[in-house]
């Protein structure tokens, strides 16, 4: 039997979820969140639990409310719990700060499967689109870019 199996789920597909902004209030909900992430599905991060072990919680805390009009992190909650989150980041450099990343998604397992992950990541998109400057193109020199092959999702 598999452990999800073995176990009553504490959230069903009738849990109505929350999608918002992280701030500091949610500094240690998202320290263990991201810890259960690392340790679950290692292979899905750069960073490592040992990585994640040596940050402050006022890295963290300085992390989540660094730039929120630029630079952000979403969470999921259902019945108040984070259980979920995706991250925004803004290029800084001049030649591509048209340019931003989604990163850090990760969804609890009792979350999966129902379109949640969907959700968030549309609701990062949804905020990312409404950032001043915000472009789908590789490099930009002046007025003019120069394209590279990547997958881009057009944000306007």
């Amino acid at each position: 039997m598999v452990e999800s199996e073995s176990r009553e789920l504490l959230f069903d597909c009738m849990t109505p979820i929350e999608i918002r902004l992280l701030t500091d209030n949610d500094t240690d909900a998202w320290w263990k969140l991201r810890l259960e992430a690392l340790e679950r599905d290692p292979e899905a991060f750069s960073s490592s639990v040992e990585d994640h072990l040596k940050l402050s919680r006022d890295e963290i805390r300085r992390r989540l409310t660094a730039d929120p009009a630029k630079n952000f992190v979403l969470g999921v909650f259902a019945k108040g719990k984070l259980l979920g989150t995706a991250g925004f980041v803004r290029e800084t450099q001049p030649k591509s700060r048209h340019k931003g990343r989604i990163r850090g998604v990760y969804l609890n397992a009792e979350l999966r499967g129902r379109g949640n992950g969907r959700r968030l990541v549309l609701a990062v998109l949804d905020r990312a689109r409404k950032i001043e400057g915000v472009e789908p193109r590789a490099l930009k020199i002046g007025r003019h870019y120069i394209d590279e092959e990547y997958m881009t999702l057009r944000v306007r």
